[in-house]
């Protein structure tokens, strides 16, 4: 692992923190559906962040973290984008009124960081204590990238989780929504609006996320600084980005298999580490596999790079040479 300085990593987290608290602070006193203008500024404001982030890394940590953190980054940014399909679709499902969605996302963001950052701990544990635990992460991550493939973004035929379903049965929830609270008043009794419901999906949609995109990024680094700060930089600005893609989302039709590709490409490169580290009794005598390969960090960034620029742009061109009334119409 990297050796970080500690001052870094303290100073690091202290400006990453601040940032989080006023972008709440933002959104809590201006709840509104951002112009593309805005969102496309904010968007631009988070990426050159993470891009200074791995430039002050670069000097302050050398080449090998730096590039950890930006093949990790843009794993993570890549799933963070496909977790947005699932939230067009729990807006859509949900009626979620246009201005408050930025506050329902910016809910669920905080939600996906509590949840990633408790994943990390117990990722980084196992990894210290259980060495064979590559073998478990990079088989998950080769059996993602075949159900990505396999499954269909369309939420119009997906069905409410159990949890969601279980709730409307268990719970008073009236038919409109009250701003952003959780409860109101329907002549005279205490009520939950639909924001408990759509809260609920979209928690247990970051849990699902979070067990996919953390085992993912640990198969390019195991500085669990690094896994968090990659995590925290792919989440800022995702819910700017809902707005500046708009319909845009579902007409990327190709990036499931870039995505794909990066979790199978990651899952591989787990099991091999695993076998280049194995410890396990049963294979090989216990002792290292020394034709498995470690595939380097550079090698890693250019096929993600590789595989989400190529899946965007042939998803662009698909779109361009598609008939208009062919193209699937904006929520």
């Amino acid at each position: 692992m990297p050796d970080l300085p500690i001052a870094f990593e303290i100073g690091s987290m202290v400006v990453v923190v601040a940032i989080l608290l006023a972008d709440l602070v933002i959104v809590s006193r201006r709840s509104h559906e951002p112009t593309m203008r805005e969102s496309g500024l904010w968007v631009g404001f988070y990426v050159g962040l993470a891009l200074l982030f791995a430039l002050a890394m670069l000097v302050f940590a050398g080449g090998d973290a730096s590039g950890q953190f930006l093949a990790g980054w843009l794993t993570e940014y890549s799933l963070s984008i496909d977790n947005l399909f699932v939230f067009v679709i729990i807006m859509a499902r949900f009626a979620v009124p246009k201005p408050i969605q930025q506050a329902v996302l910016m809910m669920g963001i905080i939600i996906a960081l509590v949840l990633r950052g408790v994943f990390i701990l117990l990722g980084a544990r196992l990894i210290e204590d259980f060495s064979w635990i590559f073998y478990l992460f990079g088989a998950w991550l080769i059996w993602t990238a075949i159900q990505q493939v396999r499954e269909d973004h369309d939420g119009e035929e997906q069905e409410d989780s159990f949890i969601v379903r279980l709730l409307r049965r268990r719970v008073r929830v009236t038919d409109t929504y009250d701003g952003i609270r959780l409860r109101t008043h329907v002549d005279g009794q205490r009520h939950f609006t639909p924001m408990l419901v759509v809260l609920v999906a979209i928690g247990t949609t970051d849990l699902l996320f979070a067990l996919d995109s953390i085992p993912a990024i640990f198969g390019i680094t195991e500085s669990a600084f690094i896994v968090f700060t990659a995590n925290v930089f792919a989440l800022m600005g995702l819910r700017q980005l809902y707005f500046l893609l708009g319909g845009l989302l579902e007409r990327l039709i190709y990036l499931k298999y870039g995505i794909a590709l990066i979790l199978a490409f990651i899952g591989v490169k787990l099991v091999l580490h695993a076998l280049h580290e194995n410890e396990l009794p049963f294979l090989n005598g216990g002792q290292h596999v020394e034709w498995a390969p470690e595939i380097g960090t550079w090698t890693s960034l250019a096929v993600i790079v590789v595989a989400i620029g190529g899946a965007t742009l042939a998803s662009l061109v698909r779109m361009r040479h598609e008939p208009v009334d062919r193209r699937p119409v904006e929520r």
